[in-house]
């Protein structure tokens, strides 16, 4: 007993004496000149510690440093590229004998870092990748093998906060700076195994727009150190710029994750999302243990105005102006990131409106794999009808491919024309079949590269902005002497029972080659095209009357029954034009008034 008494009195003594040692005669400062020559030599960049360290050894293992600061490399504007107001640590020392960590406090303050790009490209890095690459070649085996297995018998963090920071990043060659400020980032009690209150504040200046961010919740980390749960992250964003829809945008959104690090999994539950009048919930999986990583994701969304989120309308002649200049600028987008990321999503949307069009009841299934998007399904209720399709967009080349094959069924023609084009040209209910590619995303190429083929078919409906069984009374009653016709009372419709054609697309150009359409009064057939670029109109058509242009009600056959008459439609969609070639009609009186002349004069000298 007495050997155990004096072996310990001799342990402890040895421990004061190399206390004493290191706190009174030992100076950790005497090395900050070899510190400061050692970064000197390695980086070429001048180290400053402008307070002397402190140290604490017992009952924690501590240190005290400030007024640190790292040059950047010379010719660049800013003297320092990092710089340190404070850093304190400290470790309890005795739990660290039984693989216990307690920290008492980590505490980071004015860190800033400021980062330069030149116009000849050198960066506020330059000197320091070379150095860290070599380091990180050598040891990166033994650390992929070390963390792997990395246990701790109890973890004991008092706190941490890092207040105060700000990353400033000049770019010269783009004339651009961005400023980047983490107010605070607080992590409260923590302990394996327990969760504990984390929260942050920080914000964005860039060249287009300004983030406001903060948000807090609750972090656990497993005893194994192998799951990351944060749970009820609830986050608040406000976004300001010029470019930003209305100037402002505020979205909040809550979430839980959990981090799996030996799975390599990642699972997000989206309990709520609002931004811009824009409900959302969901859940997001990702296993990015392969090369490329896998995405699932499901999302249900309420209602979406989109056109609430584009700029407001200017003038005719500024917008005009304006996507003369656009299309000048445009860059045809590259997707070939695409191939880096395998995406299975599933999305429901109760409604979406944009460019005034209104659609419900939205579901979409895509998916995306070595770099070809699937749209396996896209469907909507449309204007008393529905829209179904399907569609692939390839990104692996520089310019994108895409094809689709789209389904419209008993659609209020009209009501959608207006909505999206403001053209009130037709009425009924429409449905349309047609399959189509391309190569280009840009507005102008899709409308040139667009080949598709489609059929249409609109039942009781109407042709807008003319009367065509009026138009042919009138000229009728002007042939035969009465001037006076007029369609002033009349209105300006033509109604028909059905209407069908096929049509094909290339080089900016609808092609229909066969329009028919039948009514009790006329019948109407012929060919002509629409061009998509430009809205201009091309029809020539015959019309012939199958009815009594008195009406349904007519008893007598029409004198220009069978006749064909031609008629054409030119103009653009928004404006057309249409007109009835008289000449027939003269043509036909003529051969009328000749066919009674001859009757009468049968009838007086066949007797003879």
């Amino acid at each position: 007993m007495k050997f155990l008494k004096w072996f310990f009195i001799t342990v402890l003594g040895l421990v004061l004496a190399l206390v004493l040692y290191v706190t009174v005669i030992f100076d950790p400062n005497d090395f900050k000149p070899q510190i400061v020559d050692l970064v000197k030599e390695q980086t070429g960049r001048n180290l400053t510690i402008g307070s002397d360290l402190s140290w604490t050894f017992f009952p924690t293992l501590g240190i005290e440093l400030g007024q640190i600061t790292l040059s950047n490399p010379q010719g660049f504007t800013n003297s320092s590229m990092v710089a340190v107001n404070q850093v304190v640590a400290e470790v309890a020392l005795m739990p660290l004998l039984k693989k216990e960590v307690e920290i008492s406090q980590l505490n980071l303050d004015g860190l800033t870092l400021k980062l330069e790009t030149q116009t000849d490209g050198r960066t506020s890095f330059d000197g320091l990748a070379a150095t860290a690459d070599a380091k990180g070649a050598t040891e990166s085996s033994t650390q992929s093998r070390g963390t792997s297995n990395a246990t701790l018998a109890r973890l004991d963090i008092g706190g941490i906060a890092i207040t105060n920071t700000k990353i400033i990043n000049i770019d010269h060659l783009n004339n651009t700076e961005q400023l980047f400020d983490l107010k605070e980032l607080t992590l409260g009690r923590f302990q394996l195994g327990e969760f504990a209150p984390l929260k942050y504040e920080f914000s964005a200046t860039l060249p287009d727009f300004k983030l406001v961010s903060q948000g807090g919740g609750q972090l656990k980390v497993a005893q194994d150190l192998q799951t990351i749960t944060i749970n009820d992250f609830a986050v608040s964003n406000q976004v300001t710029g010029e470019g930003i829809p209305n100037g402002s945008l505020k979205a909040d959104l809550n979430t839980s994750l959990i981090v799996a690090l030996d799975k390599q999994t990642m699972n997000l539950v989206l309990s709520s999302f609002s931004a811009a009048n824009i409900d959302a919930k969901g859940k997001l999986d990702i296993a990015y243990g392969s090369k490329v990583p896998n995405v699932v994701a499901k999302l249900e969304v309420g209602d979406v105005d989109l056109d609430a989120l584009l700029p407001k309308q200017e003038g005719e002649a500024a917008s005009q102006d304006k996507s003369a200049t656009t299309a000048s600028n445009a860059v045809e987008p590259d997707l070939r990131a695409m191939k880096s990321v395998n995406l299975d999503v599933g999305v429901s949307v109760k409604s979406v409106k944009v460019a005034n069009l209104k659609t419900q009841n939205w579901v979409m299934k895509l998916q995306m794999k070595n770099g070809i998007a699937d749209v396996k399904q896209l469907s909507a209720d449309l204007y008393g009808g529905k829209v179904s399709a399907t569609a692939k967009l390839d990104g692996r080349e520089k310019v994108a491919k895409y094809q689709f094959d789209e389904h419209l069924s008993e659609v209020d023609i009209r009501a959608l024309l207006i909505d999206l084009a403001e053209v009130d040209l037709l009425d009924g209910k429409a449905n349309f079949n047609v399959a189509g590619k391309g190569r280009s995303l840009l507005p102008d190429n899709l409308k040139k590269n667009l080949v598709a083929n489609g059929k249409f078919e609109i039942a009781d409906g109407a042709i807008h902005g003319v009367n065509i069984p009026q138009m042919i009374r009138e000229a009728k009653a002007k042939l035969g002497g009465d001037l006076s016709a007029s369609s002033s009372t009349s209105e300006k419709k033509t109604d028909f029972t059905s209407m069908t054609g096929s049509f094909n697309v290339a080089k900016g150009v609808v092609t229909n080659p066969d329009l028919d359409m039948a009514s009790p009064l006329i019948r109407l057939k012929g060919a002509g095209t629409a061009n998509i670029i430009n809205q201009a109109l091309d029809y020539k058509l015959t019309t012939s009357v199958v009815g009594s242009l008195e009406g349904q009600g007519g008893e007598k056959r029409d004198a220009l029954y069978g006749v064909e008459i031609p008629f054409a439609i030119s103009g653009t969609m928004s404006e057309p034009k249409f007109a009835l070639d008289t000449k027939a009609l003269l043509d036909s009186k003529l051969k009328d008034e000749t066919d009674k002349l001859k009757d009468k004069l049968f009838k007086k000298f066949g007797g003879l």
